[in-house]
């Protein structure tokens, strides 16, 4: 029982981040906004996270860690995440996501970019939007403001997932491999503190560890780094 449940674990901490996501969104179209209230932005910031969890979620999907021995389990679960988080094609993600791994900081790195933040920022989600996606979104807005209210739509349905771009970017992207490294890996790692690590970005931070050990799920990222791999 052991061995089955340690098998699944990953399938159910999956179905927590998509369930949490889901119970979020759908309370908060009918949460009436009061731009006074401090609940207002504490929820943007709230569904800014899920948003995260569900991206980090899919990149677990990729490397087949969500549940190792079901190859379709995590493709649907990586197709799902993807796909609420801005109608994302899994298997591009998944295609480009190696190639960062196997050219990282080169030129056939997608996520690296010799310049500035911002100008950083804007190449990096270049290589992951496309037209049709941004033509999808504006098609479900134009649905959904049929039934929710606009303000709604646009606080806790658009904000949250760009300020989640940013997240993801920042705290995945530039920080661990901005600058030149003596590593493998051309990568650092953000100081142990798993409380913050875990809010920053589910603890992708520890981003060199997550280049040494891309089996390990993101839940687990904290015990490589209590081994002090990277100093």
């Amino acid at each position: 029982m052991q061995n089955i449940t340690q098998s699944h674990k990953g399938i159910y901490i999956a179905s927590t981040v998509i369930g949490f996501w889901l119970i979020s969104i759908f309370l908060l179209m009918r949460y009436p906004i009061d731009f006074l209230s401090p609940w207002l932005y504490v929820f943007v910031l709230l569904q800014m996270h899920l948003y995260t969890g569900l991206f980090i979620t899919a990149h677990d999907a990729m490397h087949g860690i969500v549940m190792p021995h079901r190859p379709k389990i995590n493709f649907i679960i990586g197709q799902l995440c993807t796909a609420l988080y801005a109608v994302f094609p899994f298997k591009k993600l998944k295609t480009k996501h190696f190639e960062h791994h196997n050219f990282v900081h080169t030129a056939q790195d997608p996520d690296y970019y010799q310049g500035n933040f911002f100008a950083w920022y804007f190449s990096f989600i270049r290589q992951y939007i496309t037209w049709w996606q941004i033509v999808i979104m504006a098609i479900l807005f134009n649905i959904l403001k049929i039934y929710i209210p606009q303000q709604n739509l646009l606080l806790f349905w658009v904000l949250p997932s760009l300020l989640s771009t940013l997240q993801l970017f920042y705290f995945g992207t530039y920080l661990p491999h901005r600058g030149q490294h003596s590593n493998i890996y051309q990568s650092t790692s953000q100081a142990k503190n798993h409380f913050v690590a875990f809010f920053t970005c589910y603890f992708f931070g520890y981003h060199y560890e997550h280049h040494h050990s891309p089996a390990t799920p993101w839940w687990l990222l904290w015990k490589i780094k209590d081994q002090e791999i990277y100093n």
